[in-house]
């Protein structure tokens, strides 16, 4: 079965799944309005193209760039150059793609370009799981989405979505990779792009499978064969080999030697020749012939297999490749060739190690090239989440970090909306200054009851508007906290500020358990809001959850 770091064909890698390679075309010069707009398109084609090994596909990036510099356009530029060094890196140049992704993201930083920093967070967190630091991965895909324009297509939101659900399933958060899967699953079915929802299943597959959920990954890949037969799109190589693997894992030995020889049969058709896919094929249809007690032909896959290993130095395939040997002689009774098959296959495992070392440590500086980066990386994040006046998370943290609360430990959890009472009025007036000092005041009452919590959090949502989110507090507890904060907003002296001043604030409070979704509590606080306006404004209206959710009582 493929490895996750250089599966390829709509696997975890790959974006593309069943189309041709892109006529790739270089923009025309003409206006520099239609000249950007077509530069742009040739870029995001290139982002968007599947094959980042192609060398001609890198021709195309180098010369986009040139004609970017041409225009004076540094952010075409940029992108040009994400583009080139994800081909760098699909072919092995680790620590130069570490060199390059430091010089992007500080540019990116230093000019506040979002789509640059969003496609180059996405390019570092594969240059993070290729050094091993699963941790870093994770951060950096979360940035990816995070920092990721509106205007962004459709394949690329849900590609960056993806490429973060593979992160939290390579750092063993399964249940939370799950839901970001759904969430890409829905937005390529939404936008009814049935190739890339494939590419999507595929990696939830793979990823299930890799994290030992046999019985998840064989239903996901139900899924994924479900969706190919509704859109008439052919399965390739690598979907039916990690199919076939599954199938495996579930005991379904004769549907895994079906699936292996369609992959076979469709690389042959296709012309497809990847360097370890023939070898890959051969070995899972030992094991799944072996599972069927096919003794001979399992042994005569692995022989075929091992000439491929030797052949194309496949070292990570001949390690179980060997591994599967020992277990096939002990399936047959020679428990002598299994022991030293076995004996082999831990040596092979030994120098495939301290090969793996040396490499680690020739990209060892890569790792001290991009370190003082990614601090500068987990301090933009920081800005990146915060409101610049009142300093409280902003709606972009509200948006990413609330969803996965709401599947997580700490439910119930309660929502509050809070408004300042005619605050058009303080502007009006007052002054905007005048105005500014009571958003800062009252953000800081409300982020002082949220630190009660370390898990709760207050959020200023626009204008004069705010967030309160209190996990593990059910709506009576939040109604207790809520009225702290209002009463404290109503005592503080403004007058202090302004001669004459007076703030009050309204509130609406609903409550979130298990399967509420974020939206649904969300649009509960807002009509308990409007029905504290209605009611006279300075008072909190909950929602509690044996009530309808337009029915709130105060």
């Amino acid at each position: 079965m493929r490895q996750l770091a250089t599966q390829s064909r709509g696997g975890v890698n790959g974006l593309a799944h069943n189309t041709a390679k892109a006529d790739l075309k270089l923009p025309l010069m003409m206006g520099p309005a239609g000249a950007r707009a077509e530069l742009l398109g040739a870029l995001i084609e290139i982002e968007e193209q599947f094959a980042w090994v192609d060398l001609d596909v890198l021709q195309v990036a180098v010369d986009l760039e040139e004609r970017a510099r041409v225009l004076g356009d540094d952010e075409l530029v940029m992108r040009a150059r994400i583009c080139q060094a994800k081909i760098s890196l699909r072919t092995g140049e680790i620590a130069t793609v570490g060199r390059q992704v430091r010089e992007i993201e500080q540019w990116g930083v230093q000019h506040n370009v979002l789509p640059v920093l969003a496609r180059v967070h996405l390019l570092w967190a594969n240059v993070d799981r290729h050094l091993g630091d699963f941790a870093a991965a994770l951060e950096h895909s979360l940035l990816a989405v995070e920092l990721l324009e509106d205007t962004a297509t459709a394949r690329t939101r849900v590609w960056h979505r993806t490429k973060l659900a593979d992160a939290l399933g390579q750092f063993d958060s399964m249940e939370i990779a799950r839901t970001h899967y759904r969430r890409a699953e829905a937005l390529a079915a939404a936008e009814q792009l049935a190739w890339l929802r494939m590419a999507v299943l595929n990696n939830w597959a793979y990823m299930e499978l890799r994290r030992g959920f046999a019985e998840a990954a064989y239903e996901v890949a139900q899924r994924l064969q479900t969706v190919a037969e509704a859109a008439g799109l052919e399965l390739e190589g690598a979907d039916l080999d990690t199919i076939a693997n599954i199938y495996v894992a579930n005991g379904q030995f004769v549907p895994a030697e079906r699936a292996v020889e369609r992959a076979m049969a469709y690389d042959e058709r296709n012309n497809v020749e990847e360097a370890d896919s023939r070898a890959e094929y051969l070995l899972t249809l030992a094991v799944a012939l072996r599972g069927q007690g096919e003794q001979e032909r399992a042994q005569a896959c692995l022989e075929a297999c091992q000439e491929l290993c030797v052949e194309r130095e496949l070292g990570d395939v001949l390690v179980r490749l060997q591994q599967e040997q020992a277990e096939a002689y002990a399936a047959r009774g020679d428990f002598e060739a299994a022991f030293h098959m076995h004996r082999e296959f831990f040596r092979t495992y030994q120098d495939q190690h301290l090969s793996l070392q040396e490499t680690q440590a020739r990209n060892r500086h890569a790792i001290f090239e991009v370190s003082e980066a990614r601090r500068d990386a987990e301090r933009f994040r920081e800005q990146a989440h915060r409101d610049p006046l009142t300093g409280l998370r902003n709606r972009r943290f509200v948006n990413e970090h609330l969803p996965l609360l709401m599947i997580g430990p700490e439910l119930p959890l309660s929502v509050a909306v809070l408004d300042l009472d005619h605050f058009k009025r303080v502007n009006d007036d007052f002054s905007h200054d005048i105005g500014d000092g009571v958003l800062v005041k009252a953000a800081e009452i409300m982020e002082n009851e949220a630190g009660v919590d370390s898990s709760a959090f207050a959020a200023r949502m626009g204008g004069e508007e705010f967030l309160m989110v209190l996990p593990g507090a059910d709506a009576d507890e939040a109604a207790d906290r809520l009225e702290r904060v209002r009463h404290a907003i109503r005592a503080y002296p403004w007058h202090d500020i302004a001669a004459g001043l007076s703030v009050t604030v309204s509130v609406g409070v609903a409550q979130a358990d298990r399967g509420v979704t974020q939206a649904e509590v969300l649009s509960t606080a807002d009509s308990c809001l409007y029905a504290a306006k209605r009611g006279g404004r300075d008072q909190v209206v909950v929602a509690r959850p044996q009530m309808p959710h337009n029915a709130p009582l105060s």
